[in-house]
């Protein structure tokens, strides 16, 4: 495992919710990331938000680490949930909440 996979896997496990997008939960820079910033807002759940614009090896090492080819990627005790068309769909199905609930 390379230097900047262990250091994902060190931020996804020391996180309980960590999401990788462009820009940052303040200030998303992608409709796509502002959109999961504002489901996870609605849970008023705190999340780590890690910009992938500052550095490329964190925007193209989540991707190989996660195998998954967009961002933004959302974390929930260190597992996988998915982009912003899934976090849209578990939230809109109720799944999210569920997902959310073991970190509460």
């Amino acid at each position: 495992m390379s230097d900047i996979q262990n250091k994902l896997k060190e931020v996804i496990q020391n996180n309980n919710v960590v999401l990788f997008m462009k820009g940052t939960p303040q200030a998303p820079q992608c409709g796509f990331s502002a959109r999961v910033v504002k489901i996870l807002d609605s849970y008023q759940v705190p999340f780590q938000g890690i910009d992938v614009l500052a550095d490329n090896n964190i925007r193209e090492g989540v991707k190989q680490y996660s195998n998954w080819p967009t961002l933004p990627q959302l974390f929930v005790k260190g597992e996988f949930v998915g982009g912003c068309d899934i976090v849209s769909e578990l939230h809109q199905n109720g799944e999210l909440k569920d997902i959310l609930a073991k970190v509460k």
